[in-house]
Order: C-alpha cells, then structure tokens, then sequence
C-alpha cells in the first residue's frame, strides 16, 4: 500500500483529541486514497510513495468529515470527496516546490529535489487528474462543478502571486485577494462540500463555507509568519522561499507601508540584493517596526470571525473542535 495512504490509526500530526470523532472516517479516507493511487507501474508507486511522507495534518480533509459530522451525518460520498480534496491539496504542495525551488518538505527531500522538476510536475497533473475522476465517480454534478470552481481559484491565486513577484508596490488588498485564493479557497471548499453533502440547511452551508474561508486566510497568515521567522527544524520545510523570490506577505507589505522613505529605500535594497541573507537582515526590522505583530493580530481576526461562524451548528463536540482548529491555526510552529 503507498505511503501515502499507510498507518491509518494515526491520520494526522494534530492532538489526537482533534481527530478523535473522525478517526474511523479518516481511516476510510486512507483507503479510497490507496485504492485511487494504485498503479502497475513500480516507478509511479515509489514516487507516490515518497509524496506520502507530506502526510502533515490532513487538515483540508479532517476538516471536510469535521463539518460533516458537525451537521449530523457522514456518507460514503464524504469519504470520496476527503480523498479527492487531499490529491488536490498534495498536487498543489508538489508543484509549489516546483515554483519555490524547495528541497524540503515534512523533513524530507522534495520530488524536485529527489526526481527532478519534470518528474514532479508530471506527479502533480497525475495527482490532479485522479481527483477529478474520483469526484466524477460520485455522479453528483455538484461535487464536480464545486471542486472545479474552487481548483479553478486555487489556480488563479497561485498564477497572480506568481505574476506579481517582484511588484514592491503590492497592497494588503491585493494581498488577501491572493491568499483567498491560493489557500482559503480549498479549505472553504471542504466546508462546502462537508455540510452540503449532510444535506444541511443553506444557510448552515453558507456559514460553514465562510468559517473555512476565514479559517483558510488566518492560516495562510500564520503561514506567512512562519515563512519568515520560523525554523527549518521545527517546521520540516525550506522556509524564506517567498523572500527569496521577492513574493511579498503580509508582514514585508506592511513594513514597507509604515516605514519612512530613507528606511523604505534600505528595506528595497536589501530585498531586490542577491544571496540568501535577506530572512536574517529583516527580521530585527520587522520586529522592531510592528510588522510581524500586526500580520498576527490580522490573523487572530479571521480566526475570531470564523469562530463565530459556527454559530450556525449546535453545540457539539465537532462543533468544539472546529473552534479549536481555527485558533491553532494562527498559534503554531508548523
């Protein structure tokens, strides 16, 4: 069986309390992941295999089974569509190594770093069509028009980061249009499809696609933070890449917004200058200009407002664990 399918009794590198109503859930999940993925070819399954060493917090999936459960009711059709949703996820995670240059990821090499970068992108387009073929599978139009849309904006969101590098000038608004995108598309995605496949109420529907979206701009945030002053230990990933590529977040747009014109011109400089030491020279300034503090208080207030989102569910245990989710999402290290 791949990898990235195996040891379903533990899903996820979350708290066991996180995941415990869902366990058996994300176990069904493994399998339809492991079903899909299998191939004759050995060459197909050893690099299928590596990408399992991802594995992380399955969030998007989790999540997906989470709303379900919260809404009263988990079907076959969540166990596909979690899978499907994690292909589409790990397709994405293949292909920003690409762009990024990445060499690790979850403390391993990455496929571009191991096979090179032809071999990743194919794996990422495979990866993609599986998850388009095991929606359809369900012969529900609905998941197939959702799931498109969301990857169609997932897509979109990753081509305008991309075609703004460089752009020095970029604006929070601009920004957060990106991250809705890139990020809290998909997780707003599972949501959707978690409560409109328990037949919830629109308007549950409609709450629980807003608590993923505003969950999905939170993380992205702390994604950001973490980009800049996390450690490469702790978090199992290449981290400044952004910086790197001159793709700006929200703590560099902000300090360089709030910042005089002299100290503005520094901060371009070192920017725009070649070499790798542009994490270890801006951190003393963000620091020291409120920009890393300001980018976390933004992403303690979507996760706040998606809290309060779940005002539409009633009291549950999911319930409890979905609140929890949003404020993990902005307080870790990984």
């Amino acid at each position: 069986m791949s990898q990235l399918m195996q040891n379903p009794a533990h899903p996820a590198a979350a708290p066991p309390d996180l995941y415990a109503p869902i366990v058996r859930d994300l176990e069904e999940v493994e399998r339809v992941l492991a079903q899909t993925l299998r191939s004759r070819y050995h060459q197909i399954t050893a690099v299928v295999d590596h990408v399992g060493q991802y594995r992380g917090k399955r969030l998007r999936p989790a999540l997906l089974l989470l709303t379900a459960r919260a809404c009263g009711l988990v079907t076959t059709a969540h166990h596909v569509l979690a899978a499907v949703v994690e292909m589409i996820h790990t397709a994405t995670l293949v292909h920003d190594d690409v762009l990024d240059g990445a060499a690790v990821r979850r403390h391993v090499a990455t496929v571009n770093a191991e096979w090179g970068n032809q071999t990743s992108i194919l794996l990422g387009d495979y990866l993609f069509t599986h998850a388009f073929h095991l929606s359809a599978t369900l012969g529900d139009p609905r998941a197939c028009r959702i799931i498109g849309e969301s990857t169609n904006r997932v897509c979109e969101g990753e081509l305008c980061q991309g075609l703004e590098r460089g752009n020095l000038e970029l604006a929070e608004d601009a920004y957060f249009d990106m991250i809705d995108g890139k990020t809290a598309e998909l997780i707003a995605c599972c949501c959707r499809l978690g409560a409109l496949f328990s037949d919830a109420e629109p308007e549950v529907v409609e709450g629980l696609t807003r608590y993923g979206r505003l969950l999905g701009l939170a993380f992205q945030i702390a994604d950001d933070l973490l980009d800049l002053e996390g450690e490469e230990r702790t978090t199992g990933k290449s981290l400044g890449t952004d910086l790197d590529q001159l793709k700006l977040t929200l703590p560099l747009i902000r300090l360089l917004k709030q910042s005089p014109q002299a100290a503005s011109t520094r901060l371009r400089q070192i920017m725009c200058s070649p070499g790798n030491h542009k994490r270890e020279a801006l951190l003393p300034l963000l620091r020291e200009g409120g920009a890393l503090d300001y980018a976390r208080r933004r992403a303690e207030e979507f996760a706040n407002l998606a809290q309060a989102e779940l005002e539409c569910l009633p009291r549950s245990v999911c319930r409890t664990i979905l609140e929890n989710l949003a404020e993990r999402a902005v307080h870790r290290t990984s």
